[in-house]
């Protein structure tokens, strides 16, 4: 069902009540669409000896043998996912998605991390190394140098085993099932 109005302040409690049961309809599928989008990562290479898909996949693997918790799992499969739409920012993509479901923590790794990560490289393309220092006196500094250290630097192996999606559909599925850090969280209560 579809409502009728051309601007918002003509709208009605009527009109909100069809929108709201459509906008939870579409919010629900949130997982549905970022599993597809993660998908846009297979067979992107950009120079990497692996994909930008199986990468993700590796930092979540790695993470997820470490004993993180989902939530943290999820952050690491999700890191890159901002590689397609955000090229040159793709760390700000990422905690932008993420946001609304993480805590404050997840989401400030996963916002630093291209900076944290570029301690491996930026030298070599003519960036300081040592930006990350910017940020010493941050309580998620070491959760963030961590992160790079344990599950995001050691995930460019194309010599480990293929890992499927699938296996990780469900986290994503639980992760994103309810908003915790949004203005709409109560408006997608269910009824």
């Amino acid at each position: 069902m579809q409502v009728s109005f051309e601007k918002m302040s003509d709208s009605t409690a009527q009109d909100w009540e069809v929108i709201m049961q459509e906008q939870k309809a579409f919010v629900a599928k949130l997982p549905d669409r970022i599993i597809a989008h993660l998908g846009l990562l297979r067979g992107d290479y950009g120079g990497f000896p692996v994909d930008r898909l199986e990468h993700s996949l590796q930092t979540a693997n790695l993470a997820a043998e470490a004993g993180e918790d989902e939530e943290y799992i999820v952050c690491a499969l999700l890191h890159d996912i901002g590689d397609t739409l955000g090229s040159t920012n793709h760390p700000d993509v990422a905690a932008a998605i993420l946001q609304p479901f993480v805590s404050e923590e997840n989401h400030w790794m996963v916002k630093h991390h291209g900076i944290f990560q570029g301690y491996n490289f930026f030298h070599y393309v003519g960036l300081d190394r040592n930006l990350r220092e910017n940020y010493r006196d941050n309580p998620n500094f070491e959760r963030t140098a961590k992160f790079i250290d344990k599950y995001d630097d050691p995930a460019f192996d194309a010599k480990a085993s293929k890992l499927s999606l699938s296996l990780f559909e469900p986290m994503v599925r639980n992760v994103f099932s309810k908003p915790k850090n949004s203005l709409y969280k109560n408006a997608f209560d269910a009824d």
